[in-house]
């Protein structure tokens, strides 16, 4: 499940070092004695501390640089001794350390404390100075303040202690003999010292954002963030109220504060296990804690949201007494991976969280059984999590062996899921573990062009649709909400990520995973404040409120489809087409500039009215539903990012098609009509089919070019009376590029003849017309020359000034143009002209009737005059 990368090894790291210097001390070639090497804390620049017990009965403390790789000896004790805490400063002068003190034997009858914790110059002169002695637990830690400042004269301290308090020194420096750097006054240490926290059961500190997280307790459970800044004040920034168990600890847990390899009281067993992990790049904080219930075998595990604004309570069904026995010893493993969290129990699940699309529970990847592993040859209560700076990945220590792995989400292993519908390795996989396992290969690690390739190809594979969501769908929305959040976080709770959210009902098995409950609770109460990433944070929880409160804060792009239907059918310009025209000029311009080098398959190259109109008029909507919600981005923004948005769909569809294209090896004769489509023809037009079904359900454009690539592709491998019903039911769009391919390649031949009227009787009048020219065909020049009679017609009767006064006569058949013209302008001459022989009587018809046709005769030639 986890691919794990091991950064670093205690004993061939630092071992193997130390043995040469144990040699060297011993003067022998090769030191054969134990050194009993054990990791002692991480600091926040990726600084080993280590300690080890040497051949000369001393106990020295040393440093491996994560960068350098190289060792340092830090310090040496003159006898053996216990550290069960320490810490370096960042200039390397300062070391605190915590000594476990030695009861037992003779020891035991003096008076003694069990704990001492001692600040000590490392060089020149190696200045010990006692901070406590207590018979509690303490923990010690250097604040690594990025100050900007060449050379600081100041070092501050934190001391923990199990009695459940915090405090903080401040150590002045001075320059001793003009470049060495000692503590100003030793003997006044205790003046410095400020008391920052009072009564916790619970602490960790995160060294790479210099915050201090603890749990206290009164009327409710409290959780604090004290932050310390630059200038070395410091402020509670963040207080956030729990439910939490009565004596959820026993005694003060420290997390992230070094390792203490001597504390052997046996406690009884905690009932949660608690981490606070925080994102920069996301802005956000996550409180993670568990618990076991006593009386049901499943186990409770609850993620605080702050930057939500939400808490998510989760349920797991365990099974089996043994199992719920086993589950009382263990708690599970919070992992942290960028903005997902994992949590593991060994040999029942792997619950992979997504904390930024934590709405449904199908965006969470969720795997049982007794095959889920983390893949770490060791007991998972020997591993430790380390906080990563940038939370990309998840650091495991194994402390018992002193490794310690970064470890990553296998893309293997989701791209497994995918692939299979029940595979026996992921044998709870469904729906919802499918479409998890494709947000977080499209969206986590979606920048890798050889996984997006591997996606593609397995779309392309997968020509059955799941019945519970369409995959296509999701890699253009998953693919599109990356690159767009990459550019603007803001972006998170109003663009699209998922097509579950337009059904109109949401398939039953998306909103259950067998054996995971989840209750979630919306505004958590959390009090924040304080400068920087609080800043933001602050905002963000205030901005989740707002969407949380409003109707429909996610755009939907469906929700255009009327507005599309209504501006398909205009013809006549006005104002707002040209405004639709002009968002669409943005987009394709933008296009261009990135498709200059593409020219695999022959898209933007046509122009596309209805499909312009449906660029233009998501770019208004998308447009207008950001500036409703995110006023704050500014017109300006909102404008560039919307562009930008609907300029990376199309080149989205048509990466995919490129994709595709190189897949099956296609190359420039696919286009060719006078051939039977091959059976990588059929594929690729059974994907762009899918492509286009995808993108109306929808209501997504296309990139122009799109429909005559999918028209060439079908007329090549469908049977002619098949492709006839597609048009018929609207499933292919017939463009004049296409047509015109098609009246100009096809020949005469029966069965081409038989296609080519089939469509043209399918065309609107106007279009037939233009298709007439380009086909070398008698009717098309008996079309031709009839059009272009009625057209001279037509302008001599307009020049001429005949105004119609009547219909057409029913029955009237006008087969022959010329006649037919003739006889309508005789019959409104004869309607507009004054009668000769109204009001006149005794008029004698016959005799008209036998002059008029012997006149007629005459001028025939067939009778003189």
């Amino acid at each position: 499940m986890l691919k794990l990368k091991e950064t670093f090894d205690l004993h061939r790291d630092v071992v193997s070092d130390v043995l040469r210097k144990e040699a060297s001390v011993c003067r022998v070639e090769e030191y054969s004695g134990a050194v009993d090497a054990r990791i002692l804390n991480i600091e926040s620049d990726g600084g080993i501390l280590y300690s080890w017990k040497g051949a000369t009965a001393t106990t020295r403390i040393g440093k491996y640089d994560s960068n350098t790789k190289q060792n340092k000896l830090l310090y040496s004790f003159d006898k053996q001794v216990c550290v069960s805490s320490c810490s370096l400063n960042k200039e390397e002068t300062l070391l605190a350390v915590s000594l476990a003190q030695n009861t037992r034997g003779e020891e035991r009858l003096r008076p003694i404390s069990k704990c001492l914790t001692l600040l000590i110059e490392i060089h020149p002169i190696n200045n010990t100075k006692v901070l406590k002695a207590v018979d509690c637990r303490v923990k010690v830690q250097f604040l690594h303040q990025d100050t900007g400042r060449r050379s600081v004269l100041e070092s501050h301290l934190l001391l923990l202690t199990e009695d459940g308090y915090v405090d903080l020194y401040h150590v002045l420096l001075t320059k001793y003999e003009g470049y060495r750097v000692v503590m100003a006054n030793p003997d006044r240490l205790s003046k410095t010292v400020e008391r920052i926290v009072e009564d916790l059961s619970w602490v960790q500190w995160d060294g790479h954002t210099q915050r201090l997280y603890y749990l206290t307790h009164k009327d409710e459970f409290l959780l604090r963030c004290v932050q310390f800044y630059p200038n070395h004040n410091c402020e509670t920034v963040m207080e956030l109220p729990l439910e939490l168990p009565d004596n959820p600890f026993h005694t003060v847990k420290f997390v992230s504060l070094g390792f203490d390899h001597y504390h052997t009281e046996r406690a009884e067993p905690e009932l949660i296990s608690m981490n606070v992990f925080t994102n920069r790049i996301e802005r956000s904080v996550c409180v993670c804690y568990s618990q076991p219930l006593k009386d049901k075998q499943e186990l409770m595990y609850t993620m605080v949201l702050v930057h939500k604004d939400c808490s998510k309570t989760f349920r797991v069904s365990l099974g089996g007494e043994q199992s719920q026995q086993k589950a009382k010893e263990l708690h599970p493993l919070f992992i942290p991976m960028g903005y997902y969290i994992l949590v593991y129990l060994q040999d029942h699940f792997l619950h992979y969280i997504n904390t930024r699309q934590e709405e449904m529970l199908c965006h969470s990847l969720f795997l049982s059984g007794h095959d889920v592993d983390l893949g770490m040859q060791c007991h998972p209560a020997d591993v430790t999590v380390l906080h990563a700076e940038e939370e990309s990945c998840g650091s495991l220590l194994d402390v018992a062996s002193g490794k310690i792995h970064a470890a990553e989400l296998s893309p293997a292993y989701l791209l497994q899921i995918l692939r299979s519908h029940t595979s026996f390795r992921c044998p709870s996989a469904g729906p919802p573990q499918h479409l998890a396992a494709l947000h977080c290969l499209l969206v986590y690690m979606g920048n890798d062009p050889n996984l997006e390739l591997k996606i593609i190809e397995w779309l392309c594979d997968n020509v059955s649709a799941f019945e519970a969501f369409d995959q296509i769908q999701e890699f253009i929305l998953a693919s599109l909400y990356r690159i767009s959040y990459e550019k603007s976080l803001s972006l998170d709770k109003v663009l699209p990520y998922s097509s579950v959210f337009d059904k109109k009902e949401v398939p039953v098995c998306l909103l259950e995973i067998p054996g995971v409950l989840c209750t979630t609770e919306l505004h958590i109460e959390a009090v924040l404040k304080g400068k920087g990433f609080w800043t933001e944070l602050q905002w963000n929880t205030e901005r989740t409120k707002y969407l949380h409160a409003v109707p429909n804060p996610r755009y939907r792009t469906s929700h255009i489809q009327a507005d599309w239907d209504k501006l398909k059918s205009e013809r006549r310009p006005s104002s707002h087409m040209n405004h639709i025209e002009e968002n669409t000029k943005k987009v394709l311009s933008m296009v261009d500039t990135w498709c200059l080098d593409k020219k695999l398959v022959p898209l933007f190259q046509e122009e596309d009215h209805q499909q312009r109109v449906l660029i233009g008029l998501t770019v208004d909507k998308l447009r207008e539903h950001l500036n409703r919600h995110l006023p704050r981005l500014g017109k300006k923004k909102a404008d560039s990012l919307v562009v930008c948005y609907v300029a990376k769909l199309l080149e989205l569809i048509r990466h995919m098609l490129e994709s595709v294209w190189l897949k099956y090896k296609l190359g420039p004769r696919a286009l060719c009509l006078k051939q039977q489509g091959s059976q990588a023809e059929w594929s690729v037009f059974h994907f762009m089919f899918r492509v286009l079904e995808a993108t109306r359900g929808l209501c997504l454009p296309l990139p122009p070019g799109y429909h005559t690539l999918l028209a060439v592709f079908a007329v090549r491998c469908l049977p002619h009376q098949t492709f006839l019903q597609y048009i018929d039911h609207g499933f292919l769009q017939l463009t004049e590029t296409f047509l015109s391919r098609l009246m100009t390649d096809l020949d005469n031949s029966d069965a081409n003849e038989r296609l080519k009227f089939s469509i043209l009787k399918r065309l609107p009048q106007p279009m037939k017309q233009r298709i007439y020219h380009m086909w070398d065909h008698p009717v098309s020049s008996a079309s031709i020359s009839r059009e272009y009679v009625r057209t001279q017609l037509e302008k001599r009767y307009k020049n001429k000034g005949f105004a119609s006064t009547s219909r057409d006569k029913p029955g009237f058949r006008p087969d022959f143009l010329p006649l037919t013209y003739l006889a309508k302008i005789l019959a409104d001459i004869e309607e507009q002209a004054l009668n000769p022989f109204e009001e006149q009587e005794n008029v004698d018809a016959s005799f008209v009737e036998e002059t008029a046709l012997k006149q007629t005769l005459i001028l025939l030639g067939f009778e003189e005059k």
